[in-house]
């Protein structure tokens, strides 16, 4: 028995470390805050089914990106609800809260684009926001590392392009 809780610990203080990854990946397939937390709790009951299979091969946290983002693929694919949420407009407010909102607002319509994008898209973007090299992003992924620099120079392009479509420009 001790075995076992030591496991959940372990676990437990390994999602703790990267609670950040998990919610960013549900921000990018999920609009709603309501399908973020159920995505969210797949992910980690997954990573919790899969723990085992963790040989500390790779970084953990490579190893939870890959299985989180198969999560959201299949969950994306499963649930198939996308759905736009409008975005507000903001009227007399003070100039720093003005501010405030017209940078809400831009991230909004990014995520917006982003989640037009296809799943290997999606997950080569979140990777790059994430700082990750382009090595790490090949290894996460399963992919050449040139491979990933000419699809991301793809993704931004098609993003530059889903933000026009939409009626913006930053």
């Amino acid at each position: 028995m001790n075995t076992s809780n030591n496991k959940q610990t372990s676990f437990l203080q390994l999602i703790e470390m990267h609670k950040g990854i998990l919610y960013k990946i549900c921000r990018i397939y999920e609009d709603k805050k309501e399908e973020q937390q159920d995505l969210l709790q797949e992910m980690i009951l997954q990573l919790w089914r899969s723990y085992d299979s963790f040989r500390g091969e790779s970084k953990f946290s490579s190893w939870m990106y890959r299985v989180a983002f198969n999560t959201a693929i299949s969950y994306f694919r499963k649930e198939n609800n996308y759905k736009t949420s409008g975005l507000e407009t903001y009227h007399d407010l003070p100039d720093e809260l003005h501010a405030v909102k017209e940078k809400e607002e831009q991230l909004a319509i990014f995520y917006k684009a982003v989640q037009q994008l296809n799943k290997v898209e999606k997950a080569l973007i979140f990777l790059y926001m994430q700082g990750q090299s382009g090595d790490e992003i090949a290894d996460i992924m399963g992919i050449s590392s040139v491979n990933v620099r000419v699809r991301l120079n793809r993704t931004k392009e098609k993003i530059k392009y889903i933000i026009k479509t939409l009626g913006y420009e930053f």
